[in-house]
């Protein structure tokens, strides 16, 4: 058994271009995934270029606390 608590942890990854928008009201919402990092070979804050159904694009997702 692994010492410690757990290597592998589920994060929130969350479109960095919606919220940057929602503080001029212009976007609808904030779009967020789920996905699991090792804390061990990931332990900088991850960020992924995912689809934001709200932009409508491609754009950069960055994980937040939950």
């Amino acid at each position: 058994m692994a010492k410690g608590g757990d290597v592998r942890v589920t994060i929130t990854l969350e479109c960095t271009s919606c919220t940057l928008d929602s503080a001029d009201k212009k976007s609808v919402g904030i779009y967020r995934y789920t996905t699991c990092k090792n804390r061990r070979n990931t332990p900088i804050r991850l960020e992924l270029k995912k689809f934001c159904p709200y932009c409508y694009k491609h754009t950069l997702h960055g994980e937040i606390k939950r």
